[in-house]
């Protein structure tokens, strides 16, 4: 894929959201997800080794140049597969691939198992159904939730006096990232504040779920896929401990050397993912 990388925003009348458009506008069209807290700038390294595909690379709400929601609305799996709807809606895609990193594979999950007939194909990238939890913690989770919807805003988003502070510190976030990976975040997720820099993502993604799924409503997404689905694998990365949960899953699996960004992480990694993908994308 060449070509310059085309920048959009989309409004979608609850919310305006930022894009990157990559391969030519007659491709296979797909939408593609960022994991939580990254942004659209997680895909400049693997959709341009990627062929007859046309992606819109989304900034999700909340995160990178994208809105964020008004107050008291909050950023449910739900909220997210709603906005990618809304923006089929707008691109004219009745049926359309979806290319998922981390959050963004849980969100393809959900939107492909809600509505089945309009996903032609799943490419996911270490990441596939939502954290779940007992139903007999469901009130406990609430409550916990709500007290910390209530205390929200007391406590500042840090500033960084450089901004190679605020590189180093997504390198260690909770997902370690490369050195190279973090400075591409950075381009997308900072602003400029007085005393240095601050990311642009909304502090109420940090904020805990106030209700999560069980296992038989996570899997039940899972069964009602109808499309062909690649789910990739990192040696290193979050999904490789859980293997009763890849052992039950309909996907082709391909396990892929690198940590949970190895799509970013290098151009390594990024090729590796490609050559899977390109293949997965090239079937009729």
């Amino acid at each position: 894929m060449t070509g310059p990388i085309e920048q959009v925003r989309l409004n979608l009348g609850h919310v305006e959201l930022a894009a990157q458009l990559f391969g030519p506008a007659d491709g296979r069209p797909v939408i593609a997800l960022h994991g939580w807290l990254d942004n659209s700038n997680s895909f400049v390294r693997l959709a341009p080794k990627l062929t007859g595909v046309r992606i819109v690379a989304l900034d999700l709400a909340g995160h990178g140049l994208s809105g964020h929601r008004p107050p008291g609305a909050s950023y449910a799996l739900w909220d997210y597969a709603f906005d990618v709807l809304k923006v089929a809606e707008h691109l004219g895609w009745e049926r359309f691939s979806l290319m998922g990193h981390s959050l963004g594979a849980i969100v393809s999950v959900v939107l492909a198992g809600a509505v089945p007939e309009r996903i032609a194909r799943l490419a996911l990238i270490d990441g596939v159904v939502p954290p779940t939890a007992g139903v007999e913690d469901t009130a406990e989770r609430m409550g916990m939730a709500l007290q910390a919807q209530l205390r929200h805003g007391k406590k500042p988003k840090p500033v960084y006096a450089a901004l190679e502070q605020a590189v180093e510190a997504r390198m260690k976030g909770v997902v370690a990232v490369s050195r190279e990976a973090a400075g591409l975040l950075a381009q997308r997720g900072l602003e400029a504040v007085p005393g240095g820099f601050t990311w642009r993502s909304d502090s109420r993604l940090t904020l805990p779920s106030a209700l999560r799924l069980s296992d038989e409503q996570a899997q039940s997404f899972v069964r009602r896929i109808a499309c062909p689905a690649q789910l990739i694998v990192a040696a290193d990365g979050m999904l490789v401990r859980h293997t009763a949960l890849l052992e039950q899953l309909p996907f082709e699996q391909k396990q892929l050397p690198g940590g949970h960004h190895l799509h970013l992480n290098d151009e390594a990694g990024a090729s590796l993912v490609a050559d899977c993908f390109n293949r997965f994308f090239a079937i009729p």
